[in-house]
């Protein structure tokens, strides 16, 4: 099980305020704030996001066909964590909706951050 994922960034301060508006939409609250490492969460045993500048000094760059996934508990959070995203300086990566046929109840917004790492917000809910 995941404990927790990090995505390098250039800019913290930048990136902080970014994450600290788009996550809160999802009820975390920074749980680490140190000055080459920040991180999120909604519990302190729970799954954890972090950032990071890079521990070798050299420039953050984004990974080829990493993505985080960000679980909502409707697909109107998801709908608003997409739209903050993009309000923010994020940019788009697919809007929200369905993913995956006709049956599939896979609802998902996709977005880059302002370092470019990708970012997705689902919800595995029927519309119902």
């Amino acid at each position: 099980m995941i404990g927790y994922t990090t995505v390098g960034t250039n800019d913290i301060d930048k990136a902080a305020a970014f994450y600290d508006e788009l996550l809160s939409l999802l009820g975390a609250k920074r749980s680490w704030d140190m000055d080459s490492f920040k991180a999120w969460g909604n519990s302190a045993s729970g799954p954890g996001f972090g950032i990071a500048k890079p521990f070798d000094g050299n420039k953050a760059t984004v990974g080829n066909g990493v993505m985080i996934a960000l679980f909502a508990p409707d697909r109107a959070t998801v709908d608003k964590v997409y739209a903050k995203a993009i309000e923010l300086g994020g940019t788009c990566e697919g809007k929200p909706g369905i993913r995956g046929g006709d049956t599939s109840t896979f609802y998902a917004g996709y977005f880059r951050d302002l370092d470019g790492n990708k970012l997705n917000c689902f919800n595995m809910a029927s519309a119902g």
